[in-house]
């Protein structure tokens, strides 16, 4: 189970997501993600404090994201560890950065 919550405001789009990662909720996530595109501008935040377990479908949906300009806030060392990972690559936009709890 996936719950996802979009907040928006003038500074930033922040997607709030709580549970686990992984089969048809990473589909879920990547419409949400798909139909909430933040002004040119206006950071897109995906908010991971509260993800229990990411699976290799939402590993890669979560890199793609962040290769287009999301930025990925995580806490804990699993999920933590993996926004590193994904961090390591380079992104496709000069503004892209990770914050880390």
């Amino acid at each position: 189970m996936l719950k996802i919550t979009s907040e928006k405001n003038r500074n930033t789009v922040r997607l709030r997501l709580e549970g686990s990662l992984t089969g048809p909720w990473v589909g879920e996530l990547e419409h949400e993600w798909r139909t909430t595109q933040p002004a040119e501008g206006i950071p897109l935040v995906v908010d991971l404090t509260s993800v229990t377990f990411v699976g290799e479908d939402g590993k890669l949906l979560l890199k793609q994201m962040w290769r287009e300009g999301a930025q990925l806030i995580a806490t804990g060392c699993c999920i933590g560890h993996l926004v590193e990972e994904i961090t390591r690559s380079q992104p496709d936009l000069s503004f892209t950065r990770c914050e880390t709890k």
